[in-house]
């Protein structure tokens, strides 16, 4: 992933970017039900690399399958490049986890920049501690083979009722998980940029009383000038 277009997704939160997908007529691109397993204070950004789950079938789901090389949720975990957000697909299903707190922290070794299912992780208080942002519904300790059969690798799935396509960006924060088309990536990082510099400009004058009536959104020419004076004096 381009460095630039990572540093500058690393500064903006999912609800600026979120309307400035709403600007361009996305409005489902927030991951529903997803939250930090722990807030981090720093943002996940990366691409995506997918794991679609279907319904368990007992024949086909048993322990043993851990054992096999190519079980694919093994081999999401070995094969997610290092700088990719691994996105899982588990139907919205917490009852059983999609991944431990092995698993994770394998990912976080390997550099993956996060992972992000709309189930459950076990071992969820563990892996809150890692050192990589984790994003789940809730805790849930049975294994994914319980109710889960991971099946293909880097397909579009969905994800909390989102398309989820791989090479997506995936932004998440403090509060959740946004999902940008890769081809309006750039363009979407840029005006988040330029809103968020506002943004931080309208806090400041609102907690200094000022209304927000004019100020946001800016209907009061003045405040042109107010801003652009503010921008320079913080290097903005």
């Amino acid at each position: 992933m381009d460095k630039v277009l990572r540093d500058k997704l690393m500064t903006v939160s999912v609800a600026t970017l979120a309307t400035a997908l709403f600007k361009r007529g996305l409005r489902n691109q927030v991951i529903q039900g997803v939250h930090p397993v722990r807030a981090k204070g720093v943002n996940m950004v990366g691409p995506a690399y997918t794991l679609r789950y279907i319904p368990a079938r007992e024949d086909r789901n048993q322990l043993s399958e851990f054992r096999n090389p190519q079980h694919p949720q093994r081999v999401a975990v070995e094969t997610c490049p290092a700088g990719h957000v691994l996105v899982m697909d588990s139907r919205k299903d917490p009852r059983a986890a999609s991944a431990g707190d092995i698993l994770v922290t394998r990912l976080m070794v390997r550099g993956v920049a996060g992972v992000v299912t709309d189930g459950g992780f076990r071992d969820a208080a563990t892996i809150g501690t890692l050192d990589i942002p984790a994003y789940h519904t809730r805790p849930s300790s049975p294994t994914n083979l319980t109710l889960h059969e991971a099946l293909d690798l880097n397909v579009p799935i969905g994800c909390g009722d989102v398309a989820v396509f791989p090479g997506d960006i995936l932004v998440g924060d403090d509060d959740c998980v946004i999902v940008i088309p890769q081809a309006i990536a750039g363009e979407v990082a840029d005006e988040a940029v330029e809103m968020t510099a506002y943004e931080d400009f309208v806090v400041e004058k609102v907690k200094a009383g000022t209304p927000v009536i004019g100020l946001y959104p800016r209907t009061q020419d003045h405040f042109v000038a107010e801003f652009e004076a503010w921008r320079r004096r913080e290097n903005r």
